[in-house]
């Protein structure tokens, strides 16, 4: 048996939609390859706490685009998933009552924790566990937020079970608007921004046990753009970059790269999309200071941390995977019901 889901994850910088089918044993064949737009619905909600009319407008015609591409496949069901800008929103009614009116959902305006269940769900999916050592620890670095989540232990039950999570209250767009404010940013800036970054991590590593770190997996715009980035892509190519490991001093190299970069010198990069060029540099400094912290809690304890995985599966895979398990699983108690 198998049904048609779509899942819509609205984030900080960027809205993704998917459509995939999903099967009853959890293979899922995608229908609609994700659609991305750059829409910085977070813009300034960080220091005014509302949606700005004109990321609004950015937004709503993407939603009006997603209305049209979901007319056309007409799934089972749909998700609609709004997270970190949107829980800071004080006006985020009005953008409920658009996504309504044209979707037929309401948003889902998820906590960080069940953020990072998703996530952890859509990038450990496509793990495969002769190759990456269990425990996983899978960040999803985004705009507003990043979430950390531990778990995993490699056999088919429990390889999607999380162990420990925390979301950061700190993301590419809000560390930038937030203190990489020059082009490119000064030294006195970036000092203020790991400092931040670091105060967050301080509170991660209360919650999550970076010491216990068996395979480090990143996932997210910012992280797959660092990867383009260090294959030295000239554009963004989402099957070269998918399941590749890096070896941390070439991230770490990339990483400084761009963040000590003009927005216009980004540019010239080719790989990076014109909506992330004024805050990539942010998303570089939480990666390095992320990979930092978890190779220094491997350290203590004699372990290694060398190297970082990247995939193209993360949040909208996990919105997606569950829906459609969760909707199969109602068909079957149904039949179950009416055959008694």
């Amino acid at each position: 048996m198998t049904v048609t889901v779509a899942g819509i994850d609205c984030g900080t910088n960027s809205i993704r939609l998917m459509v995939a089918r999903i099967s009853s044993d959890g293979s899922m064949e995608v229908v609609v390859p994700r659609i991305m737009r750059v829409v910085r619905l977070g813009q300034d909600v960080d220091k005014i706490h509302r949606f700005s009319p004109e990321a609004l407008k950015r937004t709503f015609a993407a939603i009006d685009e997603f209305a049209q591409v979901l007319s056309a496949h007409k799934p089972d069901a749909l998700r609609f998933v709004a997270t970190s800008a949107t829980r800071d929103a004080e006006n985020r009614d009005d953008f409920d009552r658009y996504v309504f009116n044209r979707l037929g959902v309401h948003p889902d305006v998820i906590p960080g924790q069940e953020e990072a269940r998703f996530s952890f769900l859509g990038a450990t999916s496509v793990v495969d566990a002769s190759l990456h050592r269990p425990p996983y620890l899978v960040m999803d670095l985004g705009g507003g937020s990043t979430e950390l989540v531990l778990g995993g232990d490699g056999r088919s039950l429990s390889s999607h079970q999380v162990a420990q999570s925390y979301s950061m209250d700190m993301g590419s767009v809000r560390v930038s608007e937030r203190h990489l404010l020059s082009d490119p940013p000064t030294d006195n800036q970036i000092q203020e921004a790991s400092a931040d970054i670091d105060r967050s991590l301080d509170l991660a590593c209360a919650a999550v046990d970076l010491s216990q770190t068996g395979t480090f997996i990143g996932v997210s715009g910012t992280v797959t753009t660092m990867a383009g980035v260090a294959l030295g892509l000239k554009e963004y190519n989402r099957q070269a970059i998918d399941g590749v490991t890096f070896s941390l001093d070439d991230i770490f190299r990339v990483d400084q790269k761009v963040l000590f970069m003009t927005r216009q010198e980004r540019g010239q990069l080719g790989v990076i999309h014109p909506g992330r060029l004024d805050v990539i540099g942010g998303g570089a400094l939480i990666l390095t200071q992320v990979l930092a912290r978890t190779r220094r809690c491997l350290a203590a304890r004699g372990e290694q941390l060398t190297s970082l995985t990247v995939s193209e599966h993360g949040l909208l895979d996990g919105i997606v995977r569950d829906l459609g398990m969760k909707l199969l699983t109602s068909c079957h108690n149904s039949e179950d019901v009416s055959s008694t």
